[in-house]
């Protein structure tokens, strides 16, 4: 109701102003002009309440544009999101691998040196929510030891430890020896030693945490 007060009182004053313009001009070609100036201005403003009529009609068909195409930009966005995560977890993967390679190839010489073993197979498990850079976000280092193929002549030589798959040492000395390779392991890679878990292929197993 206060919408239609003010549409007539806007043509009412228009059509005022307009009859005092044309009374204060001059009998000339201009007063040709003004006439149709004021007369389109007349119609536009009794033509307003169409006009916002339409503009709020299309105003809201666009904003119902958006909500009718949310179900496929998000499953654009969900699918987006898991290639992401799916890249992240394959550069993770190989990340973790290349560290494995890293680690057994610093340890490699003096393992067999000092133990006669090597690596079969370094399972490292990080904490993926943590914001700090390997190592400190090292959880565990899993370690399987063998005895090298081809190498009896150099075990029998080093005589550092003579571990036999087939007879098993004592229990305590095993353990102890297994023990002494996670920490050198552990001081070589710069982690806690309740970081490594060795193991023997054939063998015992031991866990500093």
């Amino acid at each position: 109701m206060d919408f239609l007060k003010e549409w007539v009182t806007n043509i009412i004053l228009f059509i005022l102003l307009a009859t005092i313009i044309d009374m204060l001009l001059p009998n000339s070609s201009m007063q040709k002009y003004t006439k149709m100036v004021t007369g389109l201005l007349l119609i536009a403003i009794i033509l307003t309440p169409i006009l916002k009529l339409i503009s709020r009609d299309f105003e809201t068909t666009l904003s119902a544009i958006p909500s009718y195409q949310a179900p496929g930009e998000k499953n654009m966005k969900s699918s987006i999101e898991l290639k992401k995560k799916e890249i992240q977890a394959s550069q993770h993967a190989y990340i973790l691998e290349e560290m494995a390679v890293q680690l057994k190839k610093d340890v490699k010489e003096e393992l067999m040196n000092q133990y006669g073993l090597e690596i079969e197979n370094i399972d490292l498990a990080v904490n993926d929510k943590s914001d700090k850079a390997f190592p400190e976000n090292l959880q565990k280092v899993t370690v399987l030891l063998k005895q090298p193929e081809n190498s009896v002549e150099t075990v029998e030589a080093i005589k550092q430890i003579e571990i036999n798959t087939e007879k098993p040492l004592p229990a305590k000395e095993s353990t102890k020896e297994i023990e002494k390779i996670a920490s050198f392991l552990s001081k070589k890679w710069n982690v806690t030693e309740a970081t490594v878990e060795v193991s023997i292929e054939g063998g015992n197993k031991t866990n500093n945490g």
